[in-house]
């Protein structure tokens, strides 16, 4: 059996690499335990240097976690949904505090999980076919893996921008919001790989002379200012209200998006952001992420979404509740909510 993720040792480098090219290297259970005992082991080891990250195949990085498998917990208790965020969250805060350099490889789709793993490492390398998103939003999820720390954390209103519509960023634009540290051209990263392994002690200067400049501006520096304007509201009422009053064709399309958004994802994932920005540590953002991530599992808008973009893909969710104004906020303090003892999210014994 093809192993779905391969953890090895070349030269003084721990080099992963996601083997789940037919479903875009989804994540699943296995994949995660997989990574954790390896990065584990090498964190010991005064023979490995550094970490390299990267992608069987062309098709992309990684496009998350693996939605069906949550799909069918959740339709089962979600026991098995949950134990797998835990354990996400614990490979996704293990990859924050590294005490090693840590290099992930962006190439293509790069969303939802596949972003909890890129963004904790040291450097971050995008290519010409890199498209960055946090699109939970669209199937009744939330931007999670870390999205309150990381996406709060970006400049002006983008990150509740990106939280609340999935847009997808190229390669210029994740390297000017700093989500990205280099650009490599795709034809270049087998030679960049084996120069890393080849001279892990010289990572900066190897990254520096494969850079190069992506073709083109970065979109998202001309709408910034619009990003700013137009989502700088602390509610999502104030956020549409802001879009409906624009005549601008931009504003239009914005709204157009969060309207066939689920409304208690969007709440949540403004929230979260807006709470991420305050948090003093990556795990204390991880403890939240894990209450959020038991509730909205089970939620009607979850099996909705997934049903209606994944399964029967009729594209016509039927949220509930149907509006934002129907998610108040003592339903949304019942998603945000400490777990019972027993269950609330604590980091791997070795880095509590």
């Amino acid at each position: 059996m093809t192993e779905e993720v391969v953890c090895r040792v070349e030269g003084r480098v721990g080099r992963i690499t996601l083997n789940r090219p037919g479903a875009l290297h989804a994540l699943t259970t296995g994949m995660v335990d997989a990574m954790t005992a390896a990065l584990l082991a090498w964190r010991a080891d005064p023979s490995v240097l550094a970490v390299l990250i990267d992608h069987a195949g062309e098709r992309g990085f990684c496009a998350g976690g693996d939605i069906r498998f949550l799909a069918r917990s959740a339709a089962e208790g979600g026991e098995e949904a949950c134990a797998f965020f835990y354990r996400e969250y614990q490979l996704n805060h293990l990859l924050m505090v590294y005490p090693k350099p840590r290099v992930a490889i962006m190439d293509g789709v790069t969303m939802g999980g596949g972003v909890g793993l890129a963004l904790p490492a040291t450097w971050r390398i995008a290519t010409e076919r890199t498209r960055l998103a946090m699109p939970e939003t669209s199937i009744g999820l939330f931007p999670d893996v870390g999205g309150g720390w990381h996406l709060s954390r970006l400049p002006g209103r983008t990150g509740v921008w990106l939280a609340l519509t999935g847009a997808r960023l190229a390669a210029s634009d994740c390297l000017a919001l700093g989500l990205a540290t280099h650009h490599v051209p795709s034809q270049d990263l087998e030679a960049l790989k084996a120069e890393i392994c080849a001279r892990p002690d010289d990572l900066a200067a190897i990254l520096a002379r494969r850079h190069t400049e992506p073709p083109g501006p970065a979109p998202i520096s001309a709408l910034r200012p619009e990003i700013d304007r137009l989502y700088g509201g602390r509610t999502l009422e104030a956020i549409r209200a802001a879009l409906a009053a624009d005549r601008g064709e931009f504003a239009r399309a914005e709204l157009a998006l969060l309207d066939v958004r689920s409304p208690l994802s969007l709440k949540t994932a403004l929230r979260q952001v807006d709470e991420g920005a305050t948090m003093a540590s990556f795990a204390d953002e991880m403890r939240q992420e894990m209450r959020i991530g038991a509730r909205i599992v089970m939620s009607h808008d979850f099996s909705e979404g997934v049903r209606a973009v994944i399964l029967d893909k009729d594209n016509a969710p039927r949220w509930s509740p149907a509006t934002p104004e129907a998610v108040d906020a003592a339903m949304l303090d019942a998603v945000f909510a400490p777990l019972p003892p027993d269950r609330e999210w604590t980091p791997l014994p070795a880095l509590d």
